[in-house]
């Protein structure tokens, strides 16, 4: 009988470890919600072009939309794409269809308090190309 009651006490105490480990987990689950920008240089020496980014995190899930002037000026928006959030890990994609082809942009980063830094790929003709990326929060 003690056994059995020494048995229950610890599966009671597990459940309630685990249950506060996931609570601390979402406490500490880094806050990427809100608006992010940055720049990237405009076409043939063109002045930079913002960029803005509207993010929304549920759990891990990421969703959000990315918008800058289009190559007429008009603002272009399109919808963040297998958005995720892991910890201080950001990562999504935005796609584009030119000439009938879709074109994917990948954008990893690490979030840092109001900053976003890290790395963003595509690739064009068979060839991947990187470069660096960091957005800021609006406040």
């Amino acid at each position: 009988m003690q056994r059995k009651l020494a048995l229950s006490s610890l599966i009671k105490v597990g459940i309630c470890a685990i249950f506060a480990a996931v609570a601390v987990a979402q406490a500490h689950a880094a806050d990427v919600d809100g608006n992010w920008t940055w720049s990237r240089p405009g076409r043939n020496g063109n002045p930079d072009v913002k960029v803005t980014l509207k993010l929304k995190a549920d759990g891990e899930k990421l969703t959000g939309k990315l918008s800058q002037p289009g190559r007429n000026g008009d603002v272009t928006e399109r919808d963040i794409e297998e958005g995720k959030i892991k910890g201080d890990d950001v990562s999504f994609s935005v796609s584009v269809e030119r000439n009938g082809n879709k074109v994917t942009t990948k954008y990893n980063g690490k979030l840092s308090g109001d900053s976003i830094k890290g790395k963003i790929e595509s690739e064009r003709g068979g060839t991947t190309t990187s470069r660096d990326w960091e957005a800021k929060r609006e406040k």
